[in-house]
């Protein structure tokens, strides 16, 4: 988790809010439709419960004129006289028998007439082994074996009520479930049974009662107080023990709930009961949720709706994200460049107000660094021009006061030419330096002035340090800043032959691919603890320098005016001598 949450901080700005928006629509798409299948559920089983407990109260309407219509049949055979003789009297003459029969025979046609509109058939026996069927295809046993049947026993058990049962006639219609109502048929003046009366119908016919009230997903189940089921529109229930189905229509019962959401079949089902006290059946509505919210809400529609909304919010979100968080990756992209010093990355000003205004800060802030770096780098160049035209100013006294006596003494012994070559040399020395500082000589000027110095101190001090220059031919045009190589001479006439008495100073120019190659070597006492641009100043020594222009300024004026890969570099063994070499760039004006 720490590891992912790692990740996930280092995202950008543009996947951050991505990330946020895809999972906010979709949690807000998966609650809205789980909030609206909820809600519609609740309303299904609060509506279904009321429309179907009238459904339920018009089905056991129908249920109770059948069973008024068996109740006007048991009464009619039960006050029938006709019917009770023939049931109970004794054997007689054909005569009387015929005529007993017959009597019977219309009060049966009467009889039935109260139920022709249901496909019944209407059976009686008799205590005297007659019998009588106006449908002998419902019943095919004999007097003896119905005497046997449950029903039988139990009417005879309840003369005084009309009992409602199952039988199964396996005789002739292939196991076919029949619905038989019983009633002993009681002389109340002799207080005797006499005879039975059954009025059977066939359980498809018994199931047209509420079949017009089912569906698929909406069954109907007539269930006895034993919990078995008599009748289904699903045949494949019927004569099943459902106990569980029972509990829960007798909780109904007693309780008056108007549904209870159970698990019925292996199936999530609202279930609904009413009780018929005549038949002791229940009447059980079994609705299975998936199947009827299947029909009411059409999940893979809604499904596929819901997916297509989220798909399109999250195109959309991701067109308006990334136009948002756009330009700020720009800005982000271009700041980074700073770093590379590329001042010049300015961004074009778009997008959100926000966007605009963070672009146009750094705009700005890129206006004010330019403006700074202008302003450093100008101050860094008048102060550099400043300390070095300073310098130049400060010629010291005691080099023009020494060098004026050595022409002085020159000339009081007549050496006039010598006095003359002097002063040319003091002048076009004094020259090359008083004149602009920014400006540039040709390394033939600069080789001239340096000639020039060398005399003047051959002249003040003598020839124990000799001078060569060595220029190649190519590099005599290209310009190099002014008193770029003199303080190099100075230092080595001053500092490099203390030890050594004697010696000798190379001046090279030359070129190495772009660059002009300057070398001043000399074989004098080396350096000891040299420190890169510095000069060393030799205590004992009170002969005074020219200028007091150092290595450091030297090499610092090399790389500001043309940048790093320029400047000086100094290598120096002790007792050897000691090499300086100047890189300058190419520069031909």
């Amino acid at each position: 988790m720490k590891k992912w949450m790692n990740q996930l901080s280092r995202l950008g700005l543009f996947p951050k809010l991505f990330l946020v928006m895809v999972v906010s629509i979709v949690l807000v798409s998966v609650l809205i439709l789980w909030t609206t299948i909820h809600m519609s559920t609740n309303l299904f089983t609060e509506t279904f419960s009321i429309t179907n407990s009238k459904v339920l109260n018009q089905i056991k309407t129908n249920f109770e004129s059948f069973n008024e219509a068996i109740a006007a049949v048991s009464n009619n055979v039960t006050q029938s006289g006709s019917i009770r003789g023939f049931l109970s009297e004794g054997d007689a003459d054909s005569l009387t028998m015929a005529k007993s029969f017959y009597n019977m025979r219309e009060t049966m046609d009467r009889v039935q007439s109260i139920t022709e509109s249901y496909e019944v058939g209407i059976t009686i026996i008799g205590i005297n082994g007659r019998s009588y069927s106006t449908n002998r295809a419902h019943l095919q046993l004999s007097v003896d074996e119905l005497k046997q049947e449950p029903i039988t026993m139990e009417a005879a058990e309840t003369p005084s009520r009309l009992i409602f049962d199952v039988y199964q006639n396996e005789a002739t219609l292939g196991s076919q479930q029949m619905i038989s109502a019983t009633k002993a048929l009681t002389d109340r003046t002799r207080s005797r049974i006499y005879g039975t009366l059954y009025v059977t119908m066939r359980e498809d016919i018994f199931r047209q009662f509420y079949s017009s009230f089912t569906s698929r997903g909406n069954d109907v189940v007539i269930m006895n107080e034993k919990g078995e089921i008599v009748s289904s529109n699903r045949e494949d229930w019927i004569g099943t023990t459902q106990l569980d189905l029972l509990s829960y229509a007798r909780d109904m019962n007693n309780n008056s709930p108007r549904s209870i959401n159970a698990r019925v079949m292996d199936q999530d089902s609202v279930v609904l009961s009413e009780y018929l006290p005549f038949y002791r059946f229940y009447i059980v509505n079994v609705v299975d949720k998936d199947l009827a919210m299947g029909q009411l809400i059409d999940m893979k529609t809604v499904a596929l709706i819901c997916a297509a909304i989220v798909v399109g919010a999250l195109i959309l979100v991701f067109l308006i994200t990334s136009q948002i968080t756009k330009s700020l990756r720009r800005l982000v992209k271009q700041m980074s460049n700073i770093t590379k010093s590329d001042l010049d990355n300015y961004i074009p000003v778009s997008g959100s107000y926000e966007s605009r205004q963070l672009g146009h800060a750094y705009n700005y802030m890129l206006d004010e660094l330019h403006d700074y770096v202008d302003q450093l780098v100008q101050t860094q160049h008048e102060q550099r021009n400043a300390e070095l035209a300073a310098l130049q100013s400060q010629i010291n006294p005691h080099f023009l006061y020494n060098t004026l006596a050595s022409v002085k003494v020159l000339v009081q012994q007549g050496n006039k030419d010598r006095a003359a070559e002097t002063i040319n040399a003091l002048i076009g020395l004094l020259q090359n330096t008083i004149s602009d500082v920014s400006q540039t000589v040709t390394v033939e000027q600069e080789v001239e002035n340096l000639k020039n110095y060398v005399f003047i101190n051959h002249v003040r001090y003598g020839g124990r340090i000799k001078a060569a220059f060595y220029v190649a031919p190519d590099c005599t045009h290209y310009h190099v800043p002014k008193l770029v190589i003199q303080p190099f001479i100075e230092n080595a006439f001053f500092h490099g032959f203390i030890k050594k008495e004697t010696g000798t100073i190379h001046v090279m120019v030359s070129r190495a691919g772009e660059s002009l190659i300057c070398e001043i070597m000399d074989n004098g006492d080396g350096i000891e603890g040299l420190v890169m641009g510095e000069t060393l100043p030799n205590p004992k020594n009170n002969r005074q320098l020219f200028s007091g222009i150092g290595i450091r300024n030297v090499h610092d004026r090399i790389e500001l005016l043309y940048g790093s890969p320029y400047g000086v570099t100094i290598m120096s063994t002790v007792g050897e001598g000691t090499r300086v070499t100047v890189t300058l760039p190419l520069i031909t004006s």
